[in-house]
């Protein structure tokens, strides 16, 4: 079969890079101290209440890798042995694309993209970092959605559809925030997929004291994407292997694969197991760059707990999962094995531009395709993203309406 390759993208994991400013410029003045840009060995880092953290490395993004710098590397093609960062090879200056959604759509345009969500980058850090100061995550939280909607915009041209982030740790302020954003004109939220820490310690999101927020997601209609983020078994895995730092950059082998995608597969069972996606069943809710492998053996765990304990759940968490869940599989990773699990119509594309860990540009995926007719090929490189946000299908043999 020859690939078909003129579907209209939509691609589901695009990024900014974001400046200082975005944590600092409306940070309530009693925070100030808590959040500092610092110098360090003549490199700037990141201090958040006090503590170096390292997972970006370069948290100005004045600097940074190329994009698709890594592409050997995540697509198993590392035959030298190198590590990631020498992988990456020599850093480029953060070009306009990477600042602004005026500059992007025009790259967007260069490369044959017509729509995409485009995720922060630097909201990766804050809830892991400043999780035992419930107040001043919330704080960090609203700081940088105000300055994404400034500098960004939440809606651009139809086209870029930024992700302000929601945390869950205060419900009430989850619930104002939820409402900013939508008065501000976002069309889909970012969730970390990881337990919070509210004024009652640890806990999942997903539990009924949460509910006041998720029946305000279901009275919206905006879709949730649960995106890949700083870890939150950190801790767990440093009992195993004490780390000598925590840049993603690198990661010991035992990380990799202990880490695994242990946190989505949790989420979402959470979500299931919880029962707030039975409670709530017209929640939307995406998996971004968590990748896929893990969907078998959730699958499998699903239906043997399932067998044992019905009485545990309202609703087969198979069908739960199929009804509520859309998966983007890593580019490197298998379209069918989301196929074959949760369905056809919830596979998404993405390329992660302009992240180093992603493509040098988004039609570079055909280059991991793995035959799709022209339907099926259209559905995963857009219409499947666009059905979940509620905005026309471009497949000229579908009608143009919502779905």
């Amino acid at each position: 079969m020859t690939q078909f390759t003129d579907a209209p993208i939509f691609d589901a994991d695009q990024h900014m890079y974001e400046t200082p400013e975005a944590l600092t410029r409306y940070l309530p003045e009693k925070y100030r101290r808590a959040v500092q840009f610092v110098q360090v060995g003549g490199r700037t880092k990141i201090a958040i209440l006090s503590r170096i953290t390292e997972y970006i490395p370069n948290p100005t993004f004045e600097r940074v890798a190329a994009p698709g710098a890594y592409e050997k590397f995540f697509s198993g093609q590392n035959t030298e042995g190198k590590s990631l960062r020498e992988m990456g090879g020599k850093g480029i200056d953060a070009l306009p694309a990477f600042r602004g959604p005026e500059p992007r759509i025009a790259v967007m345009d260069e490369q044959g993209v017509d729509e995409a969500l485009c995720y922060p980058t630097l909201a990766n850090l804050v809830e892991h970092s400043a999780a035992e100061d419930p107040e001043l995550v919330v704080a960090m939280i609203h700081a940088l959605n105000r300055w994404m909607l400034e500098t960004w915009g939440y809606t651009y041209e139809n086209r870029l559809y930024m992700t302000p982030v929601i945390t869950c740790a205060l419900v009430d302020d989850a619930r104002r925030e939820l409402q900013y954003v939508l008065e501000n004109g976002a069309k889909a939220v970012l969730i970390k997929p990881a337990p919070v820490k509210g004024h009652k310690g640890w806990r999942s999101p997903a539990l009924p004291e949460f509910d006041p927020f998720w029946a305000d997601v279901e009275a919206a209609g905006i879709p949730v994407v649960l995106h890949a983020s700083q870890p939150p078994l950190d801790g767990y895995i440093n009992q195993w292997e004490p780390p000598e730092t925590n840049n993603f950059t690198e990661m010991s082998a035992f990380r990799w694969v202990a880490l695994g995608h242990r946190e989505i597969a949790d989420m979402l069972t959470s979500l299931i197991c919880h029962g707030t996606l039975t409670r709530f069943p017209r929640l939307r809710i995406a998996s971004v760059e968590n990748g896929s492998s893990w969907i078998r053996p959730l699958f499998d765990d699903f239906e043997a707990t399932y067998g044992k304990m019905p009485q545990a759940f309202l609703e087969h968490p198979l069908e739960v999962f199929r009804r509520n869940i859309w998966v983007s599989p890593f580019w490197e990773g298998s379209v069918e094995d989301v196929v074959q699990t949760v369905g056809w119509d919830r596979v998404l594309f993405g390329s992660d531009y302009p992240h180093p860990e992603g493509l040098t540009e988004p039609r570079g995926y055909y280059r991991y395709a793995e035959g799709m007719s022209e339907k099926r090929t259209r559905d995963f490189m857009g219409d499947n993203a666009r059905r979940l946000l509620g905005l026309p299908v471009r497949n000229p043999a579908e009608a143009p309406v919502p779905a």
